[in-house]
């Protein structure tokens, strides 16, 4: 055979070799975990986590996008430090962290924002275990407060503030490890909840990538509630985060600052903005009596059937399940 020829059919040799070779790991590999793999690269996941200084250069573009999302370590200068705190269930401790500026000193100014300096974040990777708390901070900008784990897992950790000398609102956050055994809980859609004898109810179409208007009814025994309390600048606070990778969007109530001593309901209107199509996990904050009570939802994006494509974490439920970890 000339050698022509025989370069040609060695070329389509290699073409059915390649291409059965693509066919079986294909077949092998489903899309979902090629995604998962990818998304463990420092550009496509680690900085959510903590593993890299997004300051250090040559990830610009993804600051951009998961700071936009709460899931950065750090944007425009300002970093999350990292986050001590117990390292297991059952033992009182305390948990601390700084934010330092672009100089690397410690922030020690904020303003008020929806009345706190800083707004604390924890919610396990399932959206289970969610607390919204206001820790305090001393003189040198190390903010702190008294913490104890119910469970394992891991858990990501989001600080909400305006630095004074920047003027403009952020969110960063970090995961934190807590060793044990970790029982997950799938989550379901849930547009209704009973939460300590309260009924709540949330309506209104979450559309992806515009503004959408959610409605909260809160009700007790059949009968409407009229006596919600202003909490933090508002009759109530929203906190909305995507499931799988936890995103943080930020949400804002409709209706003017109420004046203290007056009351509102039963309903609690919000404006808020999902990036995607999927499944968010509502978290809403109202105040009756002076006790705070916290209603978890879960709503699905319009036209979406919360089976669609993984934005995030799903892996870290199961990466995780021993509860063991150094994120400390």
């Amino acid at each position: 055979m000339r050698a022509p020829a025989r370069l040609a059919l060695y070329g389509l040799i290699l073409v059915a070799v390649f291409a059965a070779a693509g066919f079986t790991a294909n077949a092998v590999i489903s899309e979902d975990t090629v995604q998962a793999w990818v998304e463990e690269t420092p550009e496509g996941h680690g900085a959510g986590h903590g593993e890299e200084d997004m300051n250090s250069g040559g990830h610009e573009g993804h600051e951009a996008d998961t700071s936009s999302l709460g899931l950065g370590l750090a944007t425009g200068g300002y970093q999350l430090t990292s986050v001590n705190a117990p390292t297991g269930t059952g033992g009182e401790g305390e948990l601390a962290f700084a934010v330092t500026d672009p100089e690397g000193n410690q922030v020690t100014d904020f303003e008020l924002d929806h009345e706190q300096e800083m707004h604390l974040i924890v919610v396990r990777a399932d959206g289970q275990h969610f607390a919204h708390v206001h820790p305090e901070r001393n003189q040198d900008g190390l903010w702190s407060i008294p913490w104890q784990w119910e469970a394992a897992g891991t858990y990501r950790v989001f600080a909400d503030f305006v630095p004074t000398d920047n003027g403009e609102g952020m969110t960063l956050s970090t995961t934190v490890q807590v060793t044990g055994d970790y029982e997950p809980a799938p989550v379901a859609q849930a547009a209704q909840t009973t939460v300590e004898g309260f009924d709540v109810v949330v309506e209104g179409d979450l559309v992806a990538g515009s503004a959408s208007e959610l409605t909260f009814t809160i009700t007790r025994d059949g009968q409407p509630v009229t006596t919600l309390e202003p909490y933090l600048g508002a009759f109530g606070h929203l906190v909305a985060l995507r499931d799988g990778d936890l995103a943080y969007l930020h949400v804002h109530p409709h209706g003017d600052t109420p004046r203290a001593g007056q009351t509102s309901g039963p309903e609690i209107v919000f404006e808020a903005t999902a990036p995607t199509p999927g499944r968010y996990l509502l978290y809403l904050d109202f105040q009756i009596g002076g006790d705070v009570h916290t209603a978890p939802l879960v709503i699905d994006t319009a036209g979406n059937d919360g089976d669609g494509p993984s934005t995030g974490d799903e892996h870290d439920q199961d990466d995780h399940e021993e509860g063991t970890g150094d994120d400390h």
